[in-house]
């Protein structure tokens, strides 16, 4: 790939999907995030906005949300609804934001060396951020998660390599794996390309970002089929380097749709899945939104953020398992209680129920198993490998939404 060709889709992109009329839009409407202005030494420059409701379910949670290049972290918020989110279900939420004076085009600089390491640059800021939360409004630190979309999705990479034992889950949305760039080159080779490689190297750059060894989070990856800025191969990377981690196999355990999307599911010896990839499609480059299951929207549409009929937010806080029991909006509110300033201009939905899936796309694979080892042919004296019924069914609970997870084993 050419300099010139480097340079000439760098000075495109803001052309390319009408960054500036949606953020002009965005500045239109009350945002509920509140900028923090001081929360450690902030060696990569970003700035910091939170959205804290008033009741804290416990075990108070975090999650923080990366906007993709061009966005502000107000515009991405109100096209995801995470603070919507975030108030029903009452979880903390952190969007760190970037400046023009890093990246001309705001885009989280994940594929630069001194932003990309722990203890360094913007991962380092983030991380500084998530700290002054968790101080603050006391936050369990087995309860933080992450997700972003495009840059800030590549930079959730970085963050859940960099930083393992912060994090319990993340969601890659339309992102690049961990460890693929250094420079501009090689991060519009992998945008553009994304050549494939062996999964224990990608493994590799993961487990040698940081000293941690496990456990390690949970991961959900997100990508359009039709996304012409991020080649679609690089969910493909993003799985084969989080399977790699978790030392679970290359195939699918199970497969299914949800809201008519295909899904694959990954789980480990005691059932809970950890990693899950979807894929949108003809979806092209962006986060998919639509309704929640009670039809009942979270955020709206803009520049890369498209209307798909899935509403990624809710299933992303559904795969972080904060989606479980009733809503904060069904609490009565104590006087004593404070929020952040203009929280109550988020409006409050009806309780949001999950269906029944269906079992049978998630038990058929497990019982033709079953079936081809009894009739495999072997010697009726060799002695055969029983089947757990139990932990079958455990695994096909969980996978299906209907068992709850484990909570995250404990983290320093």
């Amino acid at each position: 790939m050419s300099l010139a060709r480097n340079i000439e889709f760098l000075r495109h992109l803001p052309k390319l999907h009408g960054l500036q009329a949606w953020n002009g839009f965005a500045r239109g409407l009350r945002s509920p995030l509140v900028e923090v202005k001081e929360f450690g030494t902030n060696p990569g420059a970003l700035r910091m906005f939170c959205y804290v409701p008033a009741h804290l379910r416990p075990p108070k949670a975090l999650v923080v949300v990366l906007h993709g290049c061009g966005q502000t972290a107000a515009a991405y918020d109100l096209g995801t609804g995470w603070s919507t989110l975030a108030k029903h279900f009452g979880f903390a939420l952190l969007m760190p934001e970037q400046q023009s004076a890093n990246n001309t085009h705001n885009c989280f600089n994940w594929f630069k060396l001194e932003d990309s390491k722990r203890g360094q640059g913007e991962a380092c800021s983030i991380r500084q951020m998530i700290g002054r939360m968790v101080s603050e409004h006391r936050i369990d630190k087995r309860h933080v998660f992450i997700t972003g979309l495009s840059a800030g999705g590549a930079m959730t990479s970085v963050m859940l390599a960099t930083y393992p034992d912060v994090f319990a889950a993340g969601a890659i949305i339309a992102g690049l794996p961990y460890g693929v760039a250094t420079n501009v080159r090689e991060a519009l080779s992998g945008m553009f390309q994304s050549p494939a490689r062996p999964s224990q190297d990608l493994g590799d750059f993961v487990r040698n970002a940081s000293k941690h060894r496990g456990p390690w989070p949970k991961v959900s990856v997100w990508h359009g089929s039709a996304d012409r800025t991020v080649n679609p191969a690089n969910a493909d990377e993003i799985v084969k380097q989080w399977l790699d981690v978790h030392r679970l196999p290359q195939a699918a355990m199970s497969e299914g749709t949800v809201d008519g999307y295909p899904r694959q599911i990954w789980w480990n010896a005691d059932g809970e899945t950890v990693v899950e990839s979807y894929t949108i499609t003809d979806m092209a480059h962006g986060t998919p939104i639509g309704t929640a299951e009670n039809d009942h929207r979270y955020g709206m549409e803009g520049a890369f953020l498209i209307e798909a009929g899935i509403s990624s937010s809710y299933h992303i806080a559904n795969f972080f398992g904060l989606t479980d029991g009733p809503q904060m909006a069904a609490r009565p509110a104590r006087r004593a209680a404070t929020e952040s300033p203009s929280a109550k201009l988020i409006p409050l939905a009806s309780p949001i129920s999950t269906p029944i899936p269906d079992l049978a796309n998630i038990l058929r694979p497990l019982a033709a198993a079953s079936q081809h080892s009894k009739s495999s042919g072997k010697p009726k004296t060799r002695r055969r490998r029983m089947i757990d019924v139990s932990a079958v069914i455990t695994r096909a609970l969980t996978a299906a939404g209907l068992m709850k997870q484990k909570s995250p084993t404990s983290r320093p």
